[in-house]
């Protein structure tokens, strides 16, 4: 009889400590991310390692890139140890929902979808296709492309956008890929040309004798921190520290360095 009770009490605790482990954590008891980086004096971020120039390899087998000295700053404001975790576009969320690393880094955009699993911070990089041209060039929005020709890749978004917003005087010349595109405009054949931010970037790295300096968005969709959810304390000093970066300057340097082009005023 005493086994029996003991075998049903033992049943019993069984099936509470289940529900108890069933139970979803209190918000003081998940809001912990943190302290925790605190706590272990490193932040673990996710980053991309073949996007450049957000996230690429170097010569000497280092990530260097846009993202990477995003990471750097925020380790820097948080005193802790950075240790860089390279992901792919389809595996940076999993990685952080399963906890391998604090935050995602990667040139990683917000919708609806991914809302649903993490939060976002707010936009620490500009994203977008825009209008492109010389220095000097007085184009800051579509009407000032009357009478003006513009380079674009056919069928693409900025294209597409393009079509909507420009001038009915302005000439668009569509080529069939991003290479005719832009040595479009390197040679002369075209004033100005539509494209990415990216694209404008890399093409700057290799120093043409025509810049391509951004005039104008044609649609923007910045870059977020993603970090799990129900996480205020975290996204409050994440947010802090964006602030900061871009009210003293270090996310205008970043920029600079990376995209040759400076933020957008409502980044």
């Amino acid at each position: 009889m005493m086994m029996k009770r003991n075998v049903l009490s033992w049943c019993a605790a069984l099936v509470f400590g289940l529900h108890l482990a069933a139970l979803p954590l209190s918000s003081e008891a998940s809001d912990n991310a943190l302290e925790k980086i605190g706590s272990s004096g490193v932040l673990k971020v996710a980053v991309p390692q073949d996007f450049p120039p957000f996230g690429s390899v170097g010569p000497d087998m280092k990530p260097l890139g846009y993202d990477i000295d995003m990471a750097a700053l925020i380790a820097q404001e948080l005193g802790v140890k950075l240790e860089l975790v390279p992901v792919t576009s389809t595996n940076r969320i999993p990685y952080l929902t399963t906890g391998k690393v604090d935050l995602v880094i990667s040139s990683l955009g917000k919708n609806p979808e991914r809302q649903k699993v993490i939060d976002f911070t707010e936009a620490y990089a500009p994203f977008y296709n825009g209008v492109f041209g010389p220095e000097g060039e007085a184009v800051s929005k579509p009407d000032d492309l009357t009478g003006k020709t513009v380079a674009v890749t056919r069928g693409s978004i900025e294209d597409l956008e393009l079509t909507k917003i420009a001038p009915e005087s302005a000439v668009i010349h569509r080529f069939e890929d991003n290479s005719s595109t832009i040595s479009a405009y390197l040679s002369g054949q075209v004033a100005f040309v539509a494209t990415g931010n990216v694209v404008a970037a890399s093409i700057n790295e290799q120093k043409p004798n025509k810049m391509l300096e951004s005039k104008f968005l044609i649609k923007n969709s910045p870059c977020y921190i993603g970090i799990n959810k129900e996480q205020p304390a975290l996204m409050t000093k994440l947010n802090e520290i964006i602030a900061s970066a871009k009210n003293s300057g270090a996310l205008e340097s970043i920029s600079q360095k990376w995209l040759h082009t400076k933020l957008p005023q409502d980044l």
